[in-house]
């Protein structure tokens, strides 16, 4: 008697929906490894000044704008795997269409919210990457090394809730061509 294995069954609402979501995932993944090297050069900054008295000026820095910009990154991450924040006690209660209309509801307040986040983003992007004068002037840290980590890490801002929004236009897109096709069903 011969036993058939059946792969498990795939939740399709933890799959990628559409093509930003596949290359958030990937791009995603690949920038997880930014972590490791954070660990890597925070354990040599602790070696070096408690070991060899010999502090650098540079690690402190690079691993707060690693982190930040990863951290960021994590928002859309979040929301091309469909991992993001939920009140599933309501959520799980009610029926297909009814949580089909909840996705509606989530992704237009999601655009609004993202949209005001896109307006003072660019305001502190602007600020940050321009002088008063208009000239490209990147906002700089002000230590010893002085990078220009803080400009960049609000440029990032402003590109991820670029990307955010895109996401939630296109997953409402899809919300309603959904709650359409259950209506001709």
């Amino acid at each position: 008697m011969k036993s058939e294995i059946h792969p498990p069954e795939i939740d399709s609402s933890e799959q990628p929906r559409n093509a930003l979501d596949r290359t958030i995932i990937k791009l995603g993944n690949a920038l997880s490894l930014l972590f490791i090297f954070t660990v890597g050069i925070s354990f040599y900054e602790v070696l070096m000044r408690y070991v060899f008295n010999a502090p650098t000026i540079w690690v402190h820095e690079t691993a707060s704008f690693l982190g930040g910009c990863l951290f960021v990154y994590g928002g859309i991450y979040a929301m091309a795997t469909n991992k993001h924040v939920r009140v599933v006690l309501i959520y799980d209660l009610v029926s297909d269409t009814a949580r089909r209309w909840l996705n509606v509801f989530h992704h237009i307040t999601g655009l609004i919210f993202t949209s005001l986040l896109i307006w003072a983003s660019y305001h502190m992007a602007q600020d940050a990457w321009f002088s008063p004068l208009g000239n490209l002037q990147l906002e700089r840290s002000g230590s010893a090394w002085n990078p220009a980590f803080p400009a960049l890490v609000k440029g990032t801002i402003l590109l991820t809730m670029c990307i955010m929004f895109i996401q939630f236009f296109l997953h409402l897109i899809q919300e309603l061509n959904g709650l359409r096709k259950c209506k001709n069903v």
